[in-house]
């Protein structure tokens, strides 16, 4: 690799980080503004009345996560049902229902936000589908992430409260004052970009070879826009951001893996802002910080040695990868994309390196926390800071507290079990696919197209995406499968709401509590020494639980 392309690719990195640092502390300021504020827009005064809202009433975290599943249960039968309907729906392309299996999958996929595609979207989902259906649960489970970390932010703020704040006003807020208007400007953005927008269908022309083809068209920008802010993933082409009608040039990769991380970084100063000290959020994002720049150092270095005998013949290790965003703006993107929860992919991660394909892997088993997905890196984090001031309480013999709360028994059981909850899903999830004689038959004859070593890595990275909600995959895996839709679909969904459950639960136990005053005993936690020992905790908590099966897969294959 020249010097050229070296400095072009830090350069790349430098712009990335430059523009999140500049939007750090605005974009965080207006985030709690958007949920601090006692006054209502018109519009979502009028969305209240719609609904039935009073957006004056609070709610206990009970009431609150009923919202929550609610809501989503409504969202997967909407999405269900247009699927299953899709050949009588205008705008369908004359494609027919999706089958089943299928539809239940990608239903839940969507709702989850994980985006998890075991289909080719451009013949498989007609416009009415991928716009009311997909585009539509891009926006709002993306919100019901926000509103969910949010309610953990106000557990810490109130005191002696029974109630974290109202579900369906944190929704609306989070569609009307952040995601739509950001997601308008980053569509006209991705238009002036190149990125196609339009209703044309497949177009048919005739190539310079003499030859048919069909070109597809459709709604991409749009979609594309909230794909990436929301942090979901799921692409309206089967190559996802690797198409050119999608992510046409090395400037437009820059710009949407700005929009995968703009929301996720700011976030950390909104929860500095609304728990009063914003020393806090910068803590919250040193470690996030910190854990990212590592995981892109190591894939980028990785991909670059282009260990292996096919890389070394071929000079570089470029396969999957598009030459017009070379090794920097493809790892780049992948690290973006699995370190939080977009699984939107420039590139073919089955197609890294052995080691190289096992970071992004590894980002999402650290439950994408660095910065994790809109909402759930924010949240996730927190859980892990509980962790790492009970482990700083047990060192120096000191009652735990964090932010003025005590972590007592039922925070750390709250805590543990959200830690153990995807963990559990992935071993489960990838040990019964070889475990059980029948489906491993399956799995083997029709699901993996490398046999071996390899084979086992395309299984545990599909568990390990679905469990996490991230929606990127190892793509030599046929995943349309019964056993797959079935699996994956139940993964994502526990994955997603047991969580979400557990978050709230402990919200609700912590703005119960009164402020507990600090003293010389106390924990500080906005200096470095918690900042490295929340990192520590982040990855020795990773490491114990999977580096087993890693030493199965990604490890053996590598060192071998």
């Amino acid at each position: 690799m020249d010097a050229a392309v070296i400095w072009t690719g830090i350069l790349q990195i430098a712009t990335v980080l430059l523009i999140l640092a500049l939007l750090y502390r605005p974009l965080g300021d207006w985030i709690a503004r958007v949920f601090t504020s006692d006054g209502d827009w018109r519009v979502e005064r009028g969305m209240y009345r719609l609904v039935g809202v009073d957006s004056r009433s609070q709610q206990t975290w009970q009431a609150y996560t009923r919202g929550v599943l609610a809501f989503s249960l409504m969202g997967v039968l909407f999405v269900y049902a247009l699927q299953r309907l899709q050949a009588v729906l205008p705008y369908s392309l004359g494609l027919p229902a999706v089958p089943e299996g299928l539809a239940f999958n990608t239903a839940v996929s969507f709702v989850t936000n994980t985006n998890w595609q075991s289909y080719s979207p451009e013949v498989t989902m007609g416009y009415t589908v991928q716009l009311a259906g997909l585009a539509v649960q891009n926006f709002v489970s993306a919100a019901v992430g926000i509103a969910v970390a949010v309610a953990l932010v106000r557990g810490f703020s109130r005191r002696g409260a029974s109630t974290i704040g109202n579900f369906w006003v944190d929704l609306t807020r989070g569609l009307t004052r952040l995601l739509l208007p950001l997601a308008v400007v980053a569509a006209i953005a991705l238009v002036a970009g190149g990125v196609v927008q339009s209703f044309s269908g497949f177009v048919d022309v005739n190539t310079v070879a003499g030859g048919a083809q069909s070109i597809p068209g459709g709604p991409v920008a749009s979609q594309e826009a909230i794909k990436l802010l929301g942090t979901n993933g799921g692409g309206f082409f089967n190559a996802n951001s690797a198409h050119p009608f999608e992510n046409p040039t090395p400037w437009s990769n820059v710009f949407e893996i700005l929009l995968i991380l703009a929301i996720p970084v700011a976030l950390p100063r909104a929860f500095g802002r609304m728990v009063g000290d914003d020393r806090q959020g910068y803590a919250i994002l040193a470690v996030m910080s910190s854990i990212a720049i590592v995981s892109i150092a190591a894939v980028t270095w990785l991909e670059a040695l282009g260990l292996g005998t096919a890389p070394q013949l071929a000079g570089a290790a470029m396969e999957g990868k598009e030459t017009r965003f070379g090794i920097f703006g493809s790892t780049l993107f992948a690290g973006a994309t699995t370190l939080t929860s977009t699984g939107a992919v420039n590139s073919m991660h089955d197609s890294y390196t052995a080691l190289g394909g096992m970071i992004p892997m590894i980002n999402m088993m650290l439950g994408e926390v660095a910065p994790g997905g809109v909402g759930s890196g924010l949240y996730g984090m927190l859980v892990l800071a509980i962790i790492a001031v009970f482990v700083g309480g047990l060192l120096v013999g000191r009652t735990p507290e964090y932010l003025g709360k005590k972590i007592g028994p039922t925070q750390i059981k709250l805590a543990s079990l959200y830690i153990l909850v995807t963990p559990t899903l992935v071993l489960a999830g990838t040990a019964l696919s070889f475990a059980v004689p029948a489906i491993r038959s399956d799995v083997e004859s029709t699901s993996i197209w490398n046999p071996g070593v390899h084979g086992l890595s395309e299984v545990l990275y599909a568990f390990t995406s679905a469990a996490n909600n991230n929606g990127s995959a190892f793509a030599g895996l046929t995943a349309n499968t019964p056993w797959l839709n079935t699996a994956l679909g139940v993964a994502m969904l526990l994955g997603r709401f047991i969580p979400i459950v557990l978050v709230l639960a402990l919200a609700g136990s912590l703005a119960a509590q009164d402020s507990v005053p600090s003293t010389a005993g106390t924990l500080p936690t906005h200096r470095p020494q918690f900042v490295g020992l929340l990192a520590a905790i982040s990855v020795v908590i990773t490491a114990l639980t999977y580096f087993p099966v890693l030493t199965l897969g990604p490890l053996a294959e590598g060192l071998v």
